[in-house]
């Protein structure tokens, strides 16, 4: 079975679709066969590995309720290893029909249980809310990865975000970690970005990854192009940082951990 990561954070703004994106791409570079599940209606994701939401008939949110229709719903990309279920702005309808849904925090659960059995890795971005789309990433994911901005108000929203964790812990998925908090769009001029990384390492030590994320202008581009970095510019420097993310994540202990499902 595969490793399943919500890559999630009710900030905006934070790197967390570009995070999805590239990490899935850099993974499928790795040949690890890699699902990413677009779970933010804005398609942001679907379009950024070349998927146009607009043609995209079958979807998320079409497949929700209707597992065995999920299959057939995920699109290739122009990576042998990397396929896409693509979001269309409908998913905003979600979360009013959700609500009255039966068992509504599991309905993505079911979705990614139908075919996580083909994939090593299956990413989930979600849209910068803690909304019952996030509630339902969460509830279906394995481990979280938390994109943090090294910004001013970077820990803004962390406490909240945590308690959620902590709640979808105690009564939803008990099995749900924290994989790890990357920092992105750090800026090497900017005393600024020095010293947002030194407080969330002294705040969550064990939990920052070594690899930062920098502020680069090729990562800006890719999606206007409708590519992962990785296709956009091999040799930038942020394409570089994505895949030693992956090679990171890759190499944590507790990845491989027993009780957790194997990478192929």
């Amino acid at each position: 079975m595969a490793h399943v990561i919500a890559i999630a954070n009710q900030k905006g703004g934070v790197g967390k679709t570009t995070t999805a994106v590239n990490l899935a791409a850099s993974f499928a570079a790795m040949e690890r066969r890699t699902l990413l599940i677009d779970c933010d209606p804005q398609g942001n994701a679907t379009s950024g590995v070349g998927i146009d939401p607009r043609q995209c008939r079958t979807n998320l949110y079409t497949v929700l309720g209707t597992p065995q229709s999920a299959t057939p719903a995920i699109r290739a990309t122009a990576m042998d290893y990397l396929h896409v279920l693509p979001a269309t702005p409908d998913l905003a309808g979600a979360e009013i029909e959700l609500i009255d849904m039966e068992r509504r925090e599991s309905v993505l659960t079911q979705v990614v249980e139908a075919v996580q059995q083909d994939y090593a890795f299956v990413l989930l971005d979600c849209p910068p809310s803690l909304g019952l789309l996030t509630l339902n990433a969460l509830c279906a994911a394995r481990w979280l990865l938390i994109p943090l901005q090294t910004e001013y108000y970077a820990l803004e929203g962390m406490a909240r975000l945590l308690a959620t964790v902590e709640r979808v812990r105690g009564r939803l998925n008990p099995q749900l970690e924290i994989l790890g908090i990357v920092l992105t769009m750090f800026d090497k001029r900017n005393k600024l970005s020095f010293h947002v990384e030194h407080e969330v390492r002294g705040h969550f030590r064990d939990l920052t990854l070594t690899t930062t994320i920098p502020r680069n202008v090729r990562l800006s581009e890719a999606p206007s192009h409708g590519q992962p970095a990785l296709l956009y510019d091999i040799r930038s420097l942020g394409t570089q940082a994505y895949l030693q993310l992956a090679q990171e994540i890759l190499d944590l202990p507790r990845l491989s951990a027993p009780g957790t499902a194997a990478s192929t």
